[in-house]
């Protein structure tokens, strides 16, 4: 059985491309559209107190999945930006900085060669500068352990 295949005309070329069946738009219906509308939930999310959210935890990055098909010259600086975004995730906070020792453990082993796995301490802190736009931030600190693979991510007492 051979499948029907229609013509779609692209609106930049005169040529007409031929495409299967499985990739032709599907026509809607005029109730899916409200059907999808009508079916929204309110979300049960309640506000928490920022002073209570200051909080310490310690993660496992695993840098080697996140810097794969970098290109060389841009790794480590790819790392700093990866970690920030992992930090941002985490913690809720987009103001993220980085201790200068978490930044030398990244280049210790040059632009190229950034650890596999790299064990940090996040920690969420009240911001008390006079125009900030947050309340909280996330400072990332190296913690220094043998092999960092299989680490569970643990809640810090400070």
């Amino acid at each position: 059985m051979q499948a029907r295949r229609r013509c779609v005309a692209s609106i930049n070329s005169r040529r007409s491309t031929w495409i299967g069946p499985h990739l032709a738009p599907k026509p809607t219906s005029v109730n899916s559209k409200a059907r999808t509308m009508s079916s929204k939930k309110p979300s049960g999310k309640t506000q928490r107190s920022a002073i209570a959210d200051v909080v310490a935890r310690e993660y496992t990055i695993h840098m080697h999945k996140r810097l794969h098909g970098v290109t060389f010259k841009k790794r480590a600086p790819r790392a700093i930006k990866e970690i920030k975004s992992f930090a941002t995730k985490a913690m809720g906070t987009s103001d993220v900085r980085i201790d200068p020792q978490l930044n030398k453990k990244v280049w210790e082993n040059g632009i190229k060669g950034v650890d596999y796995r790299l064990r940090i301490r996040i920690s969420r802190r009240r911001n008390d500068e006079e125009g900030a736009k947050e309340k909280l931030y996330s400072y990332v600190q190296a913690v220094n352990v043998k092999d960092a693979k299989g680490l569970p991510t643990v809640l810090v007492e400070e």
